[in-house]
């Protein structure tokens, strides 16, 4: 006779709101962000953490969310693309620059270019086409041929350096 899984509690801030909910401890994280919280920005793509589209970051670091379960993200924050800008209707530099350099079409891809562009931004305020391409190289893009993608991040790079430097002078 097997016993029935039980549920386990899960406590966690997502894009600044507190859930405290009970679930399958067998359930991904992305299918917890996107059914039971309805934050469908989060895609399922591949499942097997290749394609990048499932994208988040869970305590300020960058994870694939279709190979992490619900339960190990209990008492993390979590931003999902949702929670990208912030707060208000005000793009973020990096979301400006991909719009403005047509980084994306389809959207698909998206968290994880985004998401992969701050954490390289946060980490080398000036990257070269390399790093660039190392950067975003788990995720996959079926639309731009990346040439837009790190145009994007290049101007997105350029923007940051810009908005740093006013911080620092004022």
């Amino acid at each position: 006779m097997t016993n029935p899984q039980q549920n386990l509690p899960v406590n966690v801030v997502v894009n600044g709101v507190r859930h405290q909910v009970e679930v399958d401890p067998r359930l991904a994280l992305v299918d917890f962000l996107r059914e039971d919280l309805e934050l469908t920005g989060t895609n399922v793509g591949c499942r097997t953490g290749d394609c990048g589209a499932c994208t988040v970051t869970v305590d300020g670091e960058v994870v694939k969310s279709c190979l992490s379960l619900a339960v190990s993200a209990d008492g993390s924050e979590i931003r999902t693309i949702e929670g990208f800008a912030g707060e208000g209707e005000e793009l973020s530099p990096i979301q400006s620059a991909f719009w403005n350099e047509f980084g994306f079409q389809c959207g698909y891809c998206l968290p994880g270019m985004l998401f992969c562009t701050e954490e390289l931004l946060g980490e080398n305020a000036d990257p070269s086409e390399a790093d660039i391409r190392h950067a975003i190289d788990g995720n996959l893009c079926r639309c731009t041929g990346y040439h837009g993608i790190v145009r994007s991040v290049q101007t997105a790079a350029a923007a940051t350096r810009t908005c740093n430097r006013k911080r620092v002078s004022e």
